[in-house]
């Protein structure tokens, strides 16, 4: 749906949208998969071991949201503020996916977390490549 909406923006394109698309779409799934996950975390019985995961979660669905948002408004693009977006992202995303992973053969909610980042940290990626 994102980028059929971004197809009916009256101003030429300074992204591909198809890849713009993809990475808006990642990063509103990866932050409702890290908040999920952060608050599964919160429920487990050896939450002190997963501060740092539930930490991680939180700041990368800041990231993701913000930079999802950011990236949808094509009115007079800003490219350096976008670039600045995506590599966070990718930075966030990839810590994020990290510490989940160490967490995946106890907790299923973070091995499926670490997923979604890693799909997120490689959307992003492919678009920092065109910014």
């Amino acid at each position: 749906m994102v980028f059929e909406i971004l197809e009916t923006h009256p101003l030429p394109a300074h992204i591909d949208r198809q890849l713009l698309a993809a990475c808006v779409d990642a990063c509103a799934d990866c932050n409702s998969a890290c908040t999920v996950c952060a608050d599964a975390s919160v429920a487990e019985s050896d939450v002190v071991e997963m501060r740092r995961s539930i930490r991680l979660c939180l700041d990368c669905a800041d990231v993701c949201v913000a930079t999802g948002r950011a990236l949808a408004r094509q009115t007079d693009y800003e490219h350096e503020t976008a670039k600045a977006m995506l590599e966070a992202c990718v930075r966030a995303c990839g810590i994020c996916a990290q510490e989940c992973e160490r967490h995946a053969e106890m907790h299923e909610h973070c091995r499926l977390c670490a997923q979604v980042c890693r799909r997120c940290e490689a959307a992003s990626s492919r678009l920092l490549d065109k910014v």
